[in-house]
Formats: structure tokens, C-alpha cells, sequence
């Protein structure tokens, strides 16, 4: 059963100082659903959020929370609420009286004051920090008090500015497990802003690629890394292949000179297209069992695999993820399937 739509940002627009920030984004949220803005940055991903939370206003269109207008409403009056990237947690405030402080504003009870922060702390992993100052705790464990202080007024969306870039590779990682189980077990929506690739894939229901302030693709993360829609989304969610080819005819396609066979059909005879191949669908063989070969220029270990730049006669060049390590300056064989071959229609500029 399909979620119900939350949010939806129907047309905006923004620009600052003439510089068009965002260009007609619509888009729509679902309840439950944990999306995630990625792109570069400068693509527009931010001021998205600033815009749904109320900090900033669209120049042009509208934001609907559960069908009603709320464009020109007050960050006070939404049910959102925001985790930054740098935490903003009042130095002079511990942790219980930080995770309380959008209670004590609102007149909640004390009693009922305590027994939420309480369970706060016990949903972050954090139970008996209460009294703890907030120059003690760790980036990670601040960043848990942000999101619980964030969590605790109970809204209905959640929004959050790359919280995790101030973090480590490994608490990063786990931070990303920690979010995603809060989101599960608490069932609101999440809308994360994030210019990290992996942690989009890791996390998300839906992931939205921006850049230059419009929406290249909209999918699931499979969808995504699997069919991209343009170069841009090919390139910038994990590495690719991207080369200039044609459509010979349906499930006929030609690049790096020579003809293979593929799964993609409804082009025109002999259309110009991109033809996109990650370099871990690229089998290494033999020479004499390859489709066509190429000569090795560097090998990098990567741990669970090597990488391998290596380049064909007539100059194309590969980048290969393979189990199968073979020395600079030798010679290998390459075979591609059809179901690892992507091709895309040509962005006309």
C-alpha cells in the first residue's frame, strides 16, 4: 500500500543576490518515508529545508503539509523541526535541561517533562547522561542529544543538515544505523540533506539527486545506482564508466569500437546516446576469452577489491573493480553482460 504524501513543494523557486538557487522544484514527501536531498554543494539542497522548515520563504510556489498551505507560516507554527549539522546545544545547560528546553517553553509539567526526556534518552542510547555537561560528551553523543532535544516536541517531520559531517568514517557509520532504526521505530518522516553518496544509498527510502538547483532524479536507492537517468546521476552516485556510443538498433549498442549486445530498446537507429557501465560489472579474464582487451596502468588495493585503471589502443579508458588483480603494463582480457550495460539519452546542452 502506497504511503500518503505529507509535504509537497509545488513549484518553488529561490535566488539570492540573482543567483537562482532553486528552479521549479516540485516534489512530494510520503509519510514515513526517510528521504534524502543529495547533491554537490551549492545545488540548492540546504535552502530545500530552510524553506520547509520556515526559515526562508520561496520567491515563487507553495508548501503543503497535509493539504494545507503553510508557505507563509512561522517555523513555531509547523510540525517540523530541524538537527543541524553544528548541534546548537546550549553550553551553559546539561543534558536533561537541553532535551527539556522546547517542553519548558510550551508550560509542559514537570513531571511529564521528566518522564519524555527520560524516554529521549533511553531512544539515543544515552540513559544516565542526564546530569552530564555538554562539553563532555562526544560529537557523537552531542549529536544524539541534538536529535533527541529535536525529537522530543514530537513532530511530525524531522529535518536534518548533514549531521553526521562533523562525525568520523566509523561514527559516522554508526550514527547512520543508530538514525535510520530511530526513524523506523518512531515512524515520522525524515527529509536528510547530505552531499555523501554512500550515506544516501545506506539510509534512505527515497533519494532526490539535485544539482544546480533542479531535480536530476527521483528513486529508490537501487533504482538510482542501477538506472540513472543522465551522466550527472551516473557520475556522481558511485564511480562509472560514462562513454559516447550509439543505438545500433533495439538491444544493440555500440561504444570503445566495438558492438555489444545490451537490454535497452525505444531509441532511434543509430541515436547517439551515453553508455554508462560501473566498473564492478566489468569481468577480467583472459585475453583470448575477452571481448575486447586493454593494457593496465595502475592497481590500487581497495581491501574486498582491486582497482584498476586500464586504457584501450585506441585511448578509451576504464576504471575496473575486480577480485582478480593483474600487474601494470600487462594485458587483460574484458567482457561486459547486457544486463551491465546502462544507456542513456544524450542532455542536449
Amino acid at each position: 500500500m502506497e504511503k500518503k504524501v505529507l509535504i509537497k513543494m509545488d513549484h518553488i523557486s529561490k535566488s539570492f543576490e540573482n543567483n537562482k538557487i532553486l528552479n521549479d522544484i516540485t516534489l512530494h514527501v510520503r509519510k514515513n518515508e526517510f528521504l534524502t536531498l543529495l547533491g554537490p554543494s551549492g545545488c540548492g539542497k540546504t535552502t530545500m529545508l530552510r524553506i520547509l522548515a520556515g526559515f526562508e520563504q520561496a520567491e515563487q510556489g507553495s508548501v503543503f503539509f497535509a493539504d494545507t498551505d503553510i508557505s507563509l507560516w512561522p517555523p513555531y507554527k509547523r510540525k517540523i523541526n530541524t538537527v543541524f549539522q553544528k548541534y546548537a546545544l546550549f553550553p551553559h545547560m546539561n543534558v536533561f535541561e537541553n532535551i527539556a528546553f522546547g517542553l519548558k517553553i510550551q508550560k509542559v509539567h514537570q513531571k511529564e517533562i521528566t518522564n519524555r526526556v527520560m524516554d529521549m534518552l533511553a531512544l539515543v542510547n544515552l540513559s544516565g547522561f542526564e546530569h552530564r555537561s555538554i562539553d563532555s560528551l562526544s560529537g557523537g553523543q552531542q549529536q544524539r542529544i541534538a536529535i533527541a532535544r529535536a525529537l522530543i516536541n514530537e513532530p511530525e517531520v524531522l529535518l536534518l543538515d548533514e549531521p553526521l559531517g562533523a562525525l568520523d568514517l566509523k561514527l559516522r557509520r554508526e550514527m547512520q544505523s543508530e538514525l535510520k532504526k530511530i526513524q523506523m521505530r518512531l515512524g515520522i518522516t525524515f527529509i536528510y540533506v547530505t552531499h555523501d553518496q554512500e550515506e544516501a544509498l545506506t539510509m534512505s527510502d527515497t533519494i532526490v539527486v539535485m544539482n544546480n538547483g533542479t531535480i536530476q532524479q527521483i528513486g529508490r536507492p537501487e533504482d538510482i545506482y542501477n538506472e540513472p537517468k543522465n551522466a550527472f546521476v551516473a557520475d556522481f552516485i558511485g564511480d562509472s564508466n560514462i562513454l559516447p556510443g550509439r543505438m545500433i538498433a533495439d538491444y544493440r549498442s555500440f561504444f570503445a569500437g566495438h558492438e555489444f549486445p545490451c537490454v535497452d530498446s525505444g531509441f532511434s537507429i543509430n541515436e547517439m546516446v551515453d553508455i554508462v557501465v560501473r566498473p564492478e560489472d566489468i569481468q577480467v579474464v583472459s585475453t583470448a576469452q575477452g571481448m575486447f582487451t586493454a593494457v593496465v596502468q595502475t592497481v590500487t588495493f581497495k581491501g574486498v577489491y582491486y582497482e584498476m585503471a586500464a586504457t584501450m589502443d585506441d585511448g578509451y579508458s576504464w576504471l575496473i573493480h575486480s577480485t582478480k588483480m593483474a600487474m601494470p603494463q600487462t594485458e587483460i582480457g574484458l567482457c561486459i553482460g547486457p544486463d551491465e550495460i546502462h544507456v542513456m539519452k544524450q542532455v542536449q546542452s
